[in-house]
């Protein structure tokens, strides 16, 4: 959706959708998401968030690490730093989902789920 400009994206909500969503809030990645309803299914819709006229697209990438065959985990001092620390890496920790810098202020490790710049 990123790449063809598009404004709103409907995903499912999930408590890990949402948890992220919030991460990519509160990060500026994205302007705003909510709850939406439709028959009796539950979906986030999610207000991407672009830079000028020409609409240049404020997450340039995402890519994903763990997957279900492969679960990658790392521990509070071996936390992955992304693009010096101008990306974010979104983990899954004992105390939630948050960003590889909290975790790090924490210190606490987890299950890398993304890298997003």
């Amino acid at each position: 959706a990123n790449m063809v400009k598009h404004q709103i994206v409907q995903i499912p909500a999930t408590k890990m959708s949402v948890a992220i969503a919030n991460i990519l809030k509160q990060e500026g990645f994205i302007e705003d998401f909510e709850n939406y309803h439709e028959d009796k299914r539950e979906y986030l819709l999610l207000s991407l968030k672009y830079i000028g006229k020409s609409r240049k697209p404020v997450i340039s990438k995402i890519k994903r690490i763990s997957k279900p065959g492969l679960r990658v985990y790392n521990k509070s001092k071996e936390l992955p730093r992304v693009l010096d620390n101008l990306g974010i890496a979104i983990m899954s920790t004992s105390k939630g989902v948050m960003t590889n810098l909290k975790a790090k202020e924490l210190g606490i490790g987890g299950e890398v789920l993304c890298y997003i710049w």
